[in-house]
């Protein structure tokens, strides 16, 4: 599973004391600059292409949220690229405004684990550059690391994995819209109310109410439970990057974890083209229905009339998955902890609720004793990501040891420590930005030359021993696949 680079995209919410809805991407935007630590101005957009999809073809435009456009109608923000604000930072994530949210974008990562140490480091990242901004303004900054402002608005916790060309948008659906429905039962932060159709007291997911179609490449707006975006972060002959926009933000490292180790496997059984066979009548109503869930069933109808679980379809992978791949760490923790917790949700939920965001939220949410239509509660489901530890509802879970945060997950400092090609964009923004034009997922382009960043070479640690930019751009050249 760690041949397979995955990141994770977190837009977060933003709320500055004073200002309102119409004021976000100006807030947004003013967010990013604000920040002590972004590292380098000058992100490549050479290669993003939005309106691809895997499908073969390309849109002539994105959907737009009508209501969010009723914000922005006759205001004028300056150029696209003043209003990202792109950042790189010192660990090789990325940083800047999507559409009046401020987003982390990690650095890639092969270990789940890793994902999930970096992930953390985004928090306390996103809290300095708060605090950055507010002293500048003189005004309160807070950001919620969720999925819903309540209003009918979503943004997303985008994960990325890159796998081989070879499996086409076929095989990829088959494989993963069944584990991505699924899923969520062990992996979702949880949500007070609805957004849409009937009234619900909780439920497992924080998007469930904005899926609308099974596939598609919008993020935006009519928002599929599998995106068919296709902008590679590499080569496009050889690479499709899986842009998973279906999963919650979440607060527990372990969940997070989970949540790609989960994805992975499918991604395993892709390869050999030995996935579970759950084609589901619905994906979208599947979805829906089981965040939903009060009774824990979690059904989901198939295409030939028969019904199953999502219980059902997690055991089929993890046995597919034992039966027919080679398992790593990552593989054999999550099929374990996972199959710990299906058992734990109905027999032991005080063991449950530690490493599942959506149990945590509930279990403390519960001790208020107000009714869930209470306003309220939902301002209680926000702080939950509230990432400030001393103010986050999570937090407070994390001090009381209510939650568990997972062993490999003991600090939030976010260096590199894999030899994925994050490493070398690192060295580049912190030791030669001078002679640095401009960077991206797959390339750096230095005054002397580009240089590709190809995926599936290991960058050593020996590369942070150079002290000349010419000798490192040799050394990256001369790494395998990069001509």
């Amino acid at each position: 599973m760690n041949s397979i680079l995955c990141g994770l995209d977190t837009e977060y919410g933003l709320l500055v004391e004073g200002r309102g809805a119409e004021d976000q991407i100006d807030d947004a935007t003013a967010f990013v600059r604000a920040s002590p630590d972004g590292r380098f101005v000058g992100w490549d957009y050479r290669a993003e292409s939005p309106r691809a999809d895997l499908r073969g073809f390309r849109l002539d435009a994105l959907a737009f949220d009508p209501v969010d456009a009723q914000f922005d109608s006759g205001r004028s923000h300056g150029a696209p690229h003043e209003i990202r604000a792109d950042r790189i930072l010192a660990n090789g994530a990325r940083f800047y405004n999507d559409h009046g949210h401020p987003e982390y974008a990690t650095p890639e990562c092969r270990s789940i684990w890793e994902l999930a140490l970096q992930d953390r480091a985004g928090e306390a990242f996103m809290l300095r550059a708060a605090r950055a901004l507010s002293a500048e303004t003189d005004r309160e900054v807070r950001v919620y690391k969720n999925n819903t402002d309540f209003h009918g608005a979503s943004y997303g916790t985008h994960e990325s994995y890159l796998v081989p060309r070879s499996l086409g948008f076929d095989r990829l659906f088959a494989a993963c819209v069944p584990m991505l429905v699924a899923r969520q039962i062990l992996v979702g932060a949880g949500k007070v109310g609805s957004e849409t159709g009937s009234w619900v007291d909780y439920q497992l997911s924080q998007r469930a109410d904005f899926f609308v179609e099974p596939a598609n490449a919008e993020t935006l707006y009519r928002r599929p439970v599998f995106n068919t975006r296709d902008e590679p972060h590499g080569d496009g002959n050889r690479w499709i990057r899986l842009h998973v926009i279906a999963g919650d933000a979440n607060m527990i490292p372990a969940a997070t974890a989970r949540k790609a180790g989960l994805l992975k496997l499918a991604l395993g059984l892709a390869k050999i083209g030995e996935p579970p066979d759950f084609k589901l009548a619905d994906p979208v109503r599947a979805f829906m229905d089981i965040s939903r869930d009060a009774k824990y069933k979690f059904e989901a109808k198939l295409a030939n009339g028969a019904w199953t679980t999502a219980d059902e379809i997690l055991e089929s992978y993890f046995a597919a998955a034992e039966a027919r791949l080679e398992l790593d760490e990552d593989a054999r923790w999550t099929i374990e902890s996972s199959r710990r917790l299906l058992g734990q949700l109905r027999s032991d939920f005080d063991q449950f609720r530690r490493e599942v965001d959506w149990a945590a939220k509930r279990y403390i949410l519960e001790q208020t004793g107000l009714d869930w239509k209470d306003a309220a509660m939902r301002s209680y489901d926000l702080e939950y990501h509230n990432p400030d530890p001393d103010e986050g509802l999570h937090s407070a879970l994390e001090e009381m040891d209510e939650v568990s945060v997972g062993p490999p997950v003991d600090g939030r400092s976010g260096m590199v420590n894999e030899g994925t090609r994050a490493r070398a964009r690192s060295i580049a923004v912190r030791k030669f930005s001078e002679d640095l034009l401009s960077a991206s997922w797959r390339t750096l382009v230095f005054k002397q030359g580009e240089v590709d960043l190809p995926p599936d070479a290991e960058y050593p640690a020996e590369l942070e021993l150079i002290s000349d930019v010419g000798t490192f751009i040799g050394a990256l050249k001369g790494l395998a696949g990069n001509p």
